[in-house]
């Protein structure tokens, strides 16, 4: 064994405590404070795994990222770019799920991205999340997963009201791009459920704001796609938990009775705000892939060939699922409800299937994803599209584009939102019309063969803008600040105004090219 004065350790201990450092300063071309010296990894493993998310479609690999323990580690690396003669991106990470490389460094070795593991990790034991029972609020680390959220909450009988229909993402993620599900029709998008958010500017300052207190930061962070800070604590409302919970899949071969019958029940209970799941998602199940297919797993072997025939017919069937919480004083009357809510259809359903299941697996319906680096892609699309056009996109996007090239692998999410559910002086952007719909087009390829999705995303598009469909991209992607432009309309002037303000350097989220 070697002796402590040894001049083999002596240099290996050279080598790795001084090395990183110079590497950092030399790739940012900045001096990096000293706080961070433990938390900047500059190690192969590291750099790769920052530089794929779960679209597995751009790959860039930063100089450097950070795993912070700290929101004071996150300032002081923001800081230090903001004041370098040369600033660096910044970009924050919060479990890998972006799809076009909008949570990376937009040029290969060209700044930091900050992983939030390391503050999940560091807060462990659910140290990330206070309950206020009395006030009916959480304070949740931005960093934490929404599954986490659900496990402490549900554990003290309380549960935020608005939800994503997978809970693997952070709530800074979602709430940086707006947060959607079969809930949000009535609750309004997590976006809409926020008390007051702790959030990094561009700048390096953390600023504590809320509708009544820096409320310029605060309507701009929400949905605001990372320009305009780093969200670090977001205070979410609370209602407490039912127990359980009656779930129906309704399946259509008829489209207009599918959106008349999710118009109507929208209309019907989209201004209850009472806490209990009162829940509605369509989709699509295409003559190209088996309904097991489906996100949920919903339908049993028995009727797989039933509704593989179906299919087979129509080409296109319509899915509609409703769910509503209920408990002992209300489990008599749930059932009666659903029954009439199925009487009072638009037309007799092809099928109809219930499930009796516990509130937590309800919410953990949708199984986990992580990033794949070797086996598939994720070309995703989704848009809001207006309803006064989803006949039009039904039959010239669904059938004479998807189900025409009959590529398309995975499911396919149709369903109608509110538009006084969201707030106009937030950064998100929606169609101008009251009754607006979800279309999630959830593709999984190969590894190597997503480029013909892509030209299936192109074709839709193009579809729609030639036919004067004026459909807004969800979780979107441009590639120019002309398309960027477009897309936020009469509200690029703010959002350009606010960028300005908190983050003058353009050194916040590059990887979504919108100012870089």
């Amino acid at each position: 064994m070697a002796k402590s004065n040894s001049p083999i350790l002596f240099l290996f201990l050279i080598i790795n405590f001084t090395i990183p450092s110079t590497l950092t300063s030399q790739s940012l071309n900045c001096p990096m404070p000293p706080e961070l010296s433990d938390h900047l990894r500059l190690d192969p493993l590291s750099l790769q795994s920052a530089a794929t998310d779960y679209g597995n479609i751009i790959h860039n690999i930063p100089a450097a990222v950070l795993f912070p323990t700290s929101v004071q580690h996150i300032s002081s690396l923001i800081g230090a770019s903001y004041t370098c003669s040369t600033p660096f991106g910044v970009a924050a990470r919060g479990n890998g799920h972006s799809t076009r490389g909008q949570a990376m460094v937009s040029d290969n070795n060209g700044g930091v991205v900050v992983d939030s593991r390391g503050l999940r990790e560091f807060k462990s034991g659910g140290a990330g999340i206070l309950i206020s029972k009395s006030g009916l609020y959480a304070d949740v680390g931005g960093e934490q997963l929404w599954s986490d959220v659900l496990n402490v909450c549900v554990g003290e009988g309380v549960s935020p009201i608005s939800w994503t229909d997978f809970l693997g993402l952070t709530v800074g993620g979602t709430l940086s791009n707006g947060g959607i599900s079969g809930q949000s029709f009535r609750m309004g998008p997590q976006i809409t459920n926020v008390l007051e958010m702790d959030v990094v500017t561009g700048k390096g300052e953390l600023v504590t704001c809320s509708p009544v207190n820096n409320s310029e930061l605060f309507y701009g962070v929400l949905g605001g796609l990372g320009q305009f800070g780093v969200i670090t604590r977001a205070r979410i409302p609370l209602g407490h938990v039912l127990d359980r919970v009656l779930w129906i899949q309704i399946l259509y071969s008829n489209f207009t009775a599918f959106i008349l019958d999710q118009e109507r029940f929208i209309t019907l209970h989209g201004k209850e705000r009472e806490h209990k799941i009162s829940y509605l998602e369509g989709g699509i199940l295409l003559d190209n892939g088996t309904p097991n297919t489906w996100k949920t797993s919903f339908f049993s072997p028995n009727n797989i060939s039933q509704i593989e025939s179906l299919i087979k017919k129509h080409g296109i069937i319509y899915n509609i699922e409703v769910a509503s919480s209920y408990d002992t004083l209300t489990s008599k009357t749930i059932s009666k409800q659903m029954d009439d809510f199925i009487k009072q259809l638009r037309s007799v359903p092809d099928f109809v299937s219930k499930k009796d299941v516990s509130y937590v697996e309800f919410m953990t319906r949708v199984p986990g994803v992580g990033v794949d680096e070797n086996k598939e892609a994720h070309p995703w699309l989704n848009l809001f599209v207006p309803k006064s056009r989803v006949s039009d996109f039904d039959s010239g996007v669904l059938r004479d584009i998807v189900l025409a090239r009959n590529i398309t692998t995975g499911p396919i999410l149709f369903y109608p939102l509110l538009r006084d559910k969201w707030d106009d002086r937030m950064s998100a952007v929606i169609p101008d019309e009251d009754i607006f719909y979800t279309v999630a087009l959830l593709y999984s390829s190969e590894i190597n063969d997503w480029e013909k999705y892509e030209d299936q995303n192109k074709a839709i598009l193009d579809y729609c803008d030639k036919s004067g469909i004026k459909v807004k991209q969800y979780l979107k992607y441009h590639s120019t600040q002309d398309d960027w432009i477009q897309h936020f309309g009469s509200k690029w002037q703010t959002f350009k105004d606010r960028k300005t303000l908190f983050d003058p350097k353009f050194i916040l989220s590059p990887g979504q090219h919108i100012f870089n």
